[in-house]
């Protein structure tokens, strides 16, 4: 008799994907590519000086126990895009946290675009989320994250998903940026509380830090319901609230398109 554990061991989606980029001959060149597990990373062709990637998640999604890390090194005068195949959803979990890991470094001059398209939250799901950003003191970048809470196509509400988000950003080795958001599914106080969601099932954090943040400052949309923008020194915070994915979706693209790099989002984001 071979005996049966009473908590038997799940397969969990396990991935690493680490890039990085160099200048050669006044163009940003790639020097690692390395992937493992369900993290695959793809190069699609670029018709400027910088480099665009796409990261996929060959398991179609996270749950409880899953962990994916993704790795970026800009090195000095380089320029990079990063963004996703698609939207990551997040499903229901048995009791632990899917994770997700980040760590960019972006070298002197260099500029990074970190454009991920938005994570779906399903009911009774679990994400844990950390994103560690190292920046020279002459670097700039543009970071968006986007929370869907439940598919709007679907009726969906996801009121208890939990979810768990932390930030560091250092410039030249100082912290520059630090937040945390935590949903503990508790719906009456976080989903509809007038100071937090307000009802809200989507938001959004786009950064941009460089030395023209002023100027990029007067370039954004004027302000509209939903969306709140504040700047200190290098450093520019957009927070958006909208009652749906598609309602996020319209604030949020021509703000990135003001923000990133190119001037405006990755062919994915339309298709």
């Amino acid at each position: 008799m071979v005996a049966v554990s009473a908590d038997p061991k799940l397969q969990r989606a396990k991935g690493v994907g680490r890039i990085a980029v160099k200048t050669r001959d006044g163009r940003t060149a790639l020097r690692t590519l390395y992937q493992e597990g369900c993290a695959k990373i793809r190069l699609p062709k670029s018709f400027d000086t910088s480099v665009s990637a796409v990261l996929i998640n060959t398991a179609g999604g996270l749950t409880g126990g899953d962990h994916v890390a993704w790795h970026a090194d800009v090195e000095a005068g380089a320029r990079l895009t990063l963004t996703t195949q698609a939207c990551e959803r997040v499903y229901k979990s048995l009791g632990t946290d899917a994770e997700i890991e980040t760590r960019l470094v972006v070298g002197a001059g260099a500029h990074l675009d970190w454009l991920p398209q938005e994570t779906i939250l399903f009911e009774n799901s679990r994400l844990s989320r950390r994103i560690h950003i190292d920046l020279d003191e002459t670097a700039s970048l543009c970071a968006v994250e986007a929370v869907l809470l439940g598919r709007d196509a679907m009726g969906e509400t996801a009121r208890h998903a939990r979810f768990a988000d932390r930030w560091r950003i250092r410039r030249g080795g100082r912290l520059v940026h630090a937040e945390a958001t935590r949903i503990a599914g508790v719906p009456e106080l976080e989903r509809d509380g007038i100071a937090l969601l307000a009802g809200a099932s989507a938001f959004a954090t786009v950064i941009y830090i460089g030395a023209d943040a002023e100027k990029r400052q007067a370039q954004l949309p004027a302000a509209s319901p939903g969306v709140g923008i504040s700047r200190i020194g290098e450093r520019l915070v957009v927070r958006v609230l909208a009652p749906s994915g598609l309602a996020l979706r319209r604030l949020i693209v021509p703000i990135i398109a003001q923000l990133s790099g190119n001037g405006g989002l990755p062919r994915l984001w339309s298709l």
